[in-house]
């Protein structure tokens, strides 16, 4: 059923109760109305009778000639006129003028008037006590008014207010309808110009002017704001898509050479079952070294897909600093040769992805581990974290010294790129893309310099601190996508 017929079914429906409704309560005023002039001239005749009631109760309590006390009754009954009467006293009852019959209960006292019926009819009662000037002489004198005349005018506005409400029905439905159709045109606008959307198929979307009518203009931006986060959450399934597509991929194309070269190994293991002790030694080395390339791998590979796949949800209030002290303590027990020095300052809260701030640190310490390793053959790093930027835009400054060979100038930019390793390297080229990628998330800097206090290179991220807000997340995270515009969109600055 469409609204407007709804909508004119209801009028159809309402009007006639509040006709009827208005009706009852204007019977109730025109009887009140009535009553009370019926009341106010039985009162004005009460005043005016009830000194002839206590002449004639004198009269008739002396025993005086008939003759006077037929007077004295006429009396009474002439300035009754209109109204009729009722005067019981101790030697006995008179009565004239219309009134209710002799079996009907009339109340005692009635100062104000009340309605008593008999049977069909029904009359205003007034009930008047009578005192004589001599004890015993005290009576009763009731006044009576036919109630016809109040009743024939309630029945005639009974019947107004019913017709009123018989014909207000089909007209309050026939304007609801029109007015109903009217209101609900901007409703049908809105209705035809979203039934030709297909989000799926083409890129077009609702385009609304505002009609001034609050309930569509709300409508139509629930259906703007449905369309947004239908075209969100696809952007992000597309995503997903293409991160699991690319996942296995690079997986597939970087697994290639060490699985070959473990299958060459095996072959050898099991065609030559007399391979001398070094050379099989050797062999079973290359089994592990590959072994541990792949397990590397695929671990960076992860970790590049949950970069990829985060949303801003998960982002919240990180200390730095115990991420620091936990990743260098877990170095420490990998490599217990190494020599890693700490040196943190207190510093507000980092707003970000906790994983993948350690996915950070990690990285910047294992590549130095790898690389960092001065003439005696040890490891020697040094950490630090220090407050930085402005004070309209602070930022914590992570540093990472190793005392290796260096970077080059030319080749620190490449070294971020997704499977760029140096020679002889054995990581998997992915350690320092995580860097960049979570350095991104985190709307962050990282840039490689030399090292201050020697030989070595110094890595050095920024990341802005904030309180309590999150960073808005990249548009584009092709970290892990084979087929991005260009090979990361990390943010780095040159030395």
């Amino acid at each position: 059923m469409r609204l407007s017929t709804r909508i004119a079914l209801a009028l159809g429906v309402t009007v006639p109760v509040l006709v009827l409704a208005a009706g009852w309560l204007l019977l109730q005023f025109v009887a009140r109305d009535l009553h009370a002039q019926q009341d106010a001239h039985l009162r004005t005749r009460a005043t005016q009778v009830a000194a002839d009631a206590r002449r004639l109760l004198r009269v008739t309590a002396a025993d005086r000639p008939a003759a006077v006390e037929q007077a004295r009754e006429r009396q009474l009954y002439t300035s009754a006129l209109d109204v009729g009467i009722r005067l019981s006293g101790p030697e006995g009852t008179v009565a004239g003028g219309p009134q209710p019959g002799a079996t009907v209960r009339l109340p005692k006292r009635a100062p104000k008037p009340v309605t008593v019926r008999d049977g069909k009819d029904s009359w205003r009662v007034m009930a008047v006590h009578v005192r004589g000037s001599n004890p015993g002489v005290d009576g009763t004198l009731w006044l009576f008014s036919p109630d016809t005349v109040s009743q024939g005018q309630m029945a005639l506005v009974r019947r107004r207010v019913v017709s009123v409400a018989l014909l207000a029905a089909p007209i309050a439905g026939v304007i609801g309808l029109a007015a109903a159709s009217g209101a609900a045109r901007p409703l049908r606008r809105l209705r035809k110009r979203t039934s030709g959307l297909d989000p799926s198929a083409d890129a077009a979307r609702l385009d609304h002017t505002p009609t001034g009518l609050t309930e569509v203009d709300d409508l139509a931006l629930t259906l703007q704001t449905v369309l947004a986060r239908y075209d969100e959450q696809a952007a992000r399934t597309a995503g997903a898509l293409d991160t699991a597509r690319s996942f296995a991929a690079a997986a597939a194309h970087e697994l290639r050479t060490p699985l070959m070269s473990m299958q060459t190994n095996l072959d050898i293991l099991s065609e030559h079952p007399g391979l001398g002790a070094s050379d099989r030694t050797e062999v079973l080395r290359d089994l592990h070294s590959e072994h541990t390339r792949m397990l590397g791998l695929l671990v960076m590979l992860r970790e590049l897909g949950r970069g990829d796949l985060v949303e801003a949800e998960a982002f919240g209030p990180v200390d730095l600093a115990e991420v620091i002290d936990a990743s260098v303590a877990d170095a420490g027990r990998r490599h217990p040769t190494a020599w890693i020095e700490v040196a943190t300052t207190p510093l507000p809260g980092v707003y970000g992805w906790e994983p993948g701030l350690r996915t950070l640190v990690d990285n910047l310490l294992a590549n130095a581990l790898i690389h960092g390793r001065g003439e005696d053959g040890r490891a020697h790093i040094e950490v630090g974290l220090r407050s930085g930027g402005t004070a309209a835009e602070p930022v914590a400054v992570l540093t990472v010294d190793d005392a290796g060979r260096g970077i080059a100038p030319a080749e620190r930019d490449a070294v971020f790129h997704r499977f760029r390793r140096g020679a002889g390297s054995p990581g998997s080229g992915l350690g320092l893309t995580l860097v960049a990628q979570q350095t991104a998330l985190h709307r962050g800097r990282v840039r490689i310099q030399d090292r201050p206090a020697g030989d070595g290179t110094r890595l050095e991220v920024r990341l802005p601190v904030r309180d309590g807000t999150a960073p808005s997340l990249p548009a584009d995270r092709d970290w892990l996508i084979a087929a991005a515009r260009r090979p990361q969109g990390f943010h780095k600055v040159g030395s």
